[in-house]
């Protein structure tokens, strides 16, 4: 299974294809497959079951309004046919939803209490259960401002994981308690667990954790005031491939960002990145998702309210059947009291509804104002990038030009004067003709090189991607250097004088690397964030002092770089320590 449930597949609803889908982190498709299932007519445990999965998907891409009322619909399901195991994966699975809103103040008190509940019940559950029931709880308790109760929750986790040796899960803890030292002000102690826990998710490329590793890390350098510590963790953890939650988990990575920046005095950048946390947060309808989940929760609690309401009630009817005509006469009066109450409340809670609902209207209104001003800021930025394309193009061109005079022109110049020294054969120095011959002969093989090397069509014909993978393999061929290129969302092609810079620009580190670093390994990461395409070249060797880089002295063709990052609005970051590597990460603006 795709997930940590005691769940088996539905005996008559065809969900394998969504299965496979969540299976492969599809999660879109699979929400999209799910939905179009027809549940008419099957049993109680197969509905539920659909429903599980279909709030599971929900929850990954950010539509957690939805998710929640599915997986109250499954659980209110399981409940009905007694399926401990079940509502317990549903609780899990509630906990996860609420924590991903932000500001949604929501009592998960029950819930809690129900899965603490289920570890008594079970006794002596497997440890893997354990280990899910204890990240919910704890990052649960974080979440609504518990830290003391979380410590106690992780500590009891760590201890299972060290007790078993489960390297990867004893990762997770220690982040997690990274996050509550945090939390609880200790901020050396909190990045001491975090970096604990980072070695092995490097070790098995776990890029979505070592993203939330990284972000976490940022945020104990920005309150230990290393702020340029801080600012290159944050870019780290926006360069890497998150493969769940991705919206959401930039909304807090751009808020972190803009805190960190007003920290600094830095009012426009955090001015920059408040404006793309808001504008990210609104295109995902975050707070009318935290207004629907809350209505989800009380019509819940309605709901079993009522079901406990309609069995007293039936009790009473029978006991009250028993009794005189004027008492069932007097219980008649006071049941006609209480519906006029019921009905007031309703009408009460009706016309607060319409209050929300008219408030909304207006906010959506002024939101809709804000975008305008958006857009008109956007196309003026549209004008601005085409003038920087044209530009780019035409260097291209006249490269292009360049190229092909050196092969047409001085070429055809070069083979000619090597039929002219042909002639020298039939002089009297054969030892002067074989030495002209050879030199001629390089100078040739060089003018052609050049050409070949300043026109390639790599770029042209196949694209970003596989322009570097096929310099990674040509470079790695030789022994002396292996080079690893990891990409996500290129697999559609860039514009094209985007996709051209990039490669200069990436042919440009790698050759420093070469040059200057002594590394035995180097990493290209290329990673596509729709608004942003995130350059990151890691690499094994000496090191150097960044603070000896200057804007007037760069030297190691970082000038050259920094120029071509700058003409495409974008930013450019170095890290870099005496035998510890290098890492570079250019973040180019879409």
């Amino acid at each position: 299974m795709v997930i940590s449930t005691s769940f088996c597949h539905a005996q008559n609803i065809d969900i394998q294809k969504g299965l496979e889908l969540i299976s492969n982190e599809k999660y879109l498709e699979a929400a999209i497959n799910l939905k179009n299932i027809d549940t008419s007519g099957h049993s109680t445990y197969d509905k539920a079951l659909w429903s599980f999965y279909l709030g599971y998907s929900y929850n990954f891409i950010d539509e957690q309004d939805k998710a929640y009322l599915t997986m109250i619909h499954s659980k209110t399901l399981f409940n009905k046919i007694n399926k401990i195991d079940d509502v317990k994966d549903c609780n899990l699975q509630l906990l996860k939803i609420v924590r991903h809103q932000n500001n949604l103040k929501i009592d998960t008190a029950p819930i809690i209490k129900e899965l603490e509940d289920y570890i008594k019940y079970k006794n002596d559950p497997d440890p893997d259960i354990l280990f899910t029931i204890y990240l919910d709880i704890g990052s649960t308790l974080l979440k609504t401002g518990f830290p003391i109760e979380a410590r106690k929750t992780f500590e009891k986790s760590y201890q299972l994981s060290k007790s078993i040796k489960d390297s990867l899960q004893m990762a997770f803890d220690n982040m997690n308690l990274g996050s509550v030292y945090k939390d609880l002000g200790k901020y050396e102690t909190s990045l001491n667990y975090t970096k604990a826990g980072l070695p092995y998710l490097l070790k098995i490329k776990d890029t979505t954790n070592i993203a939330y590793n990284y972000n976490n890390q940022a945020e104990a350098y920005k309150y230990l005031k290393n702020y340029d510590l801080s600012k290159l963790y944050f870019q780290k953890a926006h360069a890497m491939n998150i493969k769940s939650n991705k919206t959401k988990s930039k909304i807090i990575f751009y808020e972190n960002m803009a805190d960190l920046y007003a920290k600094e005095n830095e009012f426009k950048l955090a001015y920059q990145y408040q404006n793309k946390y808001k504008a990210l947060s609104d295109s995902i309808n975050d707070k009318e998702q935290d207004l629907k989940i809350q209505d989800y929760k009380t019509k819940y609690q309605t709901a079993e309210k009522e079901k406990e309401i309609l069995r007293l009630s039936n009790e009473n009817l029978e006991i009250e059947a028993k009794r005189s005509e004027s008492e069932a006469k007097r219980k008649e009066n006071q049941n006609l009291a209480i519906g006029l109450g019921g009905s007031l409340a309703l009408g009460s809670i009706i016309a607060f509804l319409i209050f929300k609902n008219t408030k909304r209207k207006q906010k959506l209104a002024e939101q809709e104002k804000i975008l305008e001003s958006q857009k008109l800021a956007t196309v003026l930025k549209e004008q601005e990038l085409k003038a920087i394309d044209a530009m780019i193009e035409g260097q291209e061109k006249e490269r292009q030009r360049i190229a092909n005079d050196l092969h047409d022109d001085l070429g055809g110049l070069m083979a000619t004067v090597k039929l002219h020294f042909n002639a020298l054969k039939d002089k009297d120095s054969p030892e002067l003709y074989e030495k002209t011959n050879n030199l001629i002969e390089e100078a040739y093989q060089k003018v052609r090189s050049v050409a070949h090397a300043k026109n390639s069509g790599v770029i042209a014909k196949q694209g970003l991607l596989k322009a570097v993978r096929h310099m990674a393999e040509k470079i790695s061929a030789s022994n002396e250097i292996q080079i690893d290129v990891l990409d996500h969302g290129l697999d559609n092609r860039l514009e094209n004088s985007l996709e051209l810079t990039s490669f200069r620009i990436i042919q440009e580190l790698i050759t420093n690397v070469i040059k200057h670093a002594e590394a035995s390994e180097a990493t290209i990461h290329l990673t596509n964030h729709e608004d942003s395409i995130n350059i990151m070249v890691e690499d094994n060797g000496k090191g150097f002092n960044p603070s000896q880089v200057t804007k007037t002295k760069k030297g190691m063709g970082i000038s050259s770089i920094d120029k071509r990052v700058e003409h495409l609005d974008g930013k450019l970051t170095i890290e870099s320590e005496k035998n510890k590597g290098t890492t570079v990460i250019i973040d180019i603006p879409l």
